[in-house]
This record gives C-alpha cells, sequence and structure tokens, in this order.
C-alpha cells in the first residue's frame, strides 16, 4: 500500500492531521520518517498556491501522493491579515505570536476573525511528469479572546474563541477536529483521499 506524506514538520499539525486521516487506513509519513528536508518558501498571497508548490515539492521529492496545507488565521481589525502571513506574524524576533496578536487587539472592540485551511493533494503523475494537484478548503468563524485560554491545540488556537465561547484549546481533540478549518478541509478531501487508496 503507498503510503501519503504529510508535508509539514509542524509537530502540531503532524498530530492533528493524524488524527483527522486515521479512519482512511492511509499508512501516514512525515517528511522526517523519509530523511527529506525541503525548504519551501511560500511567497504567495494565496493560500491555495502556497499548498500546492509544497504539496508538489515534496511529492515530487517522495515519489508519494502528498498532503500540505497552508492556514492563517484572519483578523477583521487587521483588514483581515495576517492570513498567508501567519507564520510570519510581528517577524522572527516574536516567538510567542498568539500573545502578540493579543497585545495588538488590546481595547479593539470589532473582535472577528477566522482560521483559514486551504489543502493540496498532490498525485505522482507518470504521464504528465508533474504531479496533479488537487484543492480542498475550510474555514471557520469565531472572535479573538481577551486572554489564552486552554492548554490544547498549537499556534492561535487559545486565543480563537468561537461561537460557543470556548477557545480552540479548549476544546477536546474530537470536537475539535470536526469543526476547525483543517478538518473541513480533510473532510472535503476524504472522497478523493479514499477513492486513491482504493486505486492504489
Amino acid at each position: 500500500m503507498t503510503e501519503l506524506l504529510l508535508a509539514t514538520t509542524n509537530p502540531g499539525k503532524q498530530a492533528e492531521f493524524r488524527r483527522l486521516l486515521a479512519g482512511l487506513g492511509w499508512p501516514v509519513l512525515d517528511p522526517g520518517q523519509l530523511g527529506l528536508a525541503l525548504d519551501i518558501v511560500e511567497p504567495h498571497r494565496s493560500y491555495a498556491r502556497n499548498a500546492a508548490d509544497k504539496a508538489a515539492a515534496y511529492c515530487r521529492a517522495s515519489g508519494r501522493p502528498t498532503l500540505a496545507d497552508d492556514s492563517g488565521i484572519e483578523v477583521a481589525a487587521l483588514k483581515w491579515g495576517p492570513g498567508t502571513r501567519t507564520a510570519r506574524f510581528g517577524g522572527a524576533r516574536v516567538t510567542d505570536k498568539a500573545g502578540y496578536l493579543l497585545e495588538r487587539m488590546r481595547g479593539v472592540a470589532d473582535r472577528r476573525a477566522r482560521m483559514v485551511c486551504w489543502l493540496a493533494l498532490a498525485v505522482p503523475d507518470a504521464t504528465r511528469g508533474e504531479p496533479h494537484i488537487e484543492l480542498f478548503s475550510g474555514v471557520m468563524s469565531g472572535t479573538v479572546a481577551s486572554a489564552k485560554r486552554g492548554s490544547g491545540g498549537f499556534g492561535y488556537d487559545p486565543v480563537f474563541e468561537l461561537p460557543s465561547g470556548m477557545t480552540a484549546a479548549e476544546l477536546p481533540d474530537a470536537e475539535k477536529d470536526r469543526l476547525s478549518h483543517r478538518g473541513q478541509a480533510v473532510t472535503a478531501a476524504t472522497p478523493r483521499l479514499r477513492g486513491l487508496l482504493e486505486e492504489g
């Protein structure tokens, strides 16, 4: 059975994607297990293009079907940024991105926000000589919390508050996976992933 490669070195994303994909029957690998260390630039203002570039690069390097995502938080008061620059928000010196966002939002009344994920599936294509790319997406709407809450999740989860009043970091894994932007994107991709598994 062909393995599915997760094109991310982020431990939080790896754990989340492994949970989301657990029921499909794919053996799931990460780049470290294959000795891959690619330096992928994500220069685009489009989540989809960044995800597609990353998935294609890892697919070429591994010869395996590959999933890659580009995700971000978008905040109304920041002109719906930082978006595709979420991981670089505040610059390299800022290590606590969630805390930095709270500082930027101090005293701001409009706290509307959303989490966005674009997921790219790259499949080797010997005929074309280049991977075939398919795209899927998900959006989770909420607000920026007034303080960090919760010990689960990673990244901006402790400051992203859902309509229920809980932050993403306070949700049980199963509930977060059902509601999250990445969970929605994987759900959208699931029929294609099942079909691909049956083909190979």
